[in-house]
Formats: structure tokens, C-alpha cells, sequence
């Protein structure tokens, strides 16, 4: 597999679980089991929300008010997918 195709798929990867691991903390964080008030555990929600706001934003923007259920996380994973699949598929024939 040529490396760059490798890289993007990588970095894809890391970027679905990027997107997981906010979903899941922002679960923990309104059911009370992990403190926001701690510095630590700002910090790195902060750095979550900096890294998913991005793409998770415009998808929010364009979907229907839905009465406090976010579904964009979800859109994106299977944006990722779709995308993911799309260059598995496409980009090693083109290459040769």
C-alpha cells in the first residue's frame, strides 16, 4: 500500500476515534461521572471540542432542530466511513 494512501488512513482512523471519545465524554460529563470543574478534565474536553467543533458545527447547522438530540456526531462517523471506503476503493487503481 503506498504510504501517503496509509497516512490518510491513519490519520482518518484517528479522527473517528477523536470524534467517539467526545461523544463519550460529553455522556460522562452530563450524567455526573467525571467532574468539568476539575482542571485536568476541562483541559482535555476543551481539546476535544477544538478538535470535532469543526466538522461537527456546520453538520449541526443544516440538520433540523431535533429538540436537544445532536445527531451530527454520527453523520460525521459515517461521513468518515463513506470517505474512508471511497479511497480504499478509488485511489489504488488510479495509482497503478
Amino acid at each position: 500500500m503506498n504510504p501517503f494512501i496509509w497516512l490518510i488512513l491513519t490519520l482518518l482512523d484517528l479522527y473517528f476515534y477523536i470524534i467517539l471519545a467526545a461523544v463519550i465524554s460529553s455522556w460522562l460529563v452530563h450524567f455526573g461521572i467525571i467532574n468539568y470543574s476539575n482542571p485536568t478534565v476541562r483541559a482535555i474536553l476543551r481539546g476535544l471540542a477544538a478538535l470535532t467543533e469543526p466538522v461537527l458545527a456546520p453538520i449541526r447547522n443544516l440538520l433540523p432542530n431535533m429538540g436537544g438530540l445532536d445527531i451530527s456526531p454520527i453523520i460525521a462517523l459515517i461521513g468518515l466511513q463513506f470517505v474512508r471506503y471511497l479511497i480504499i476503493y478509488y485511489v489504488p487503481p488510479l495509482l497503478g
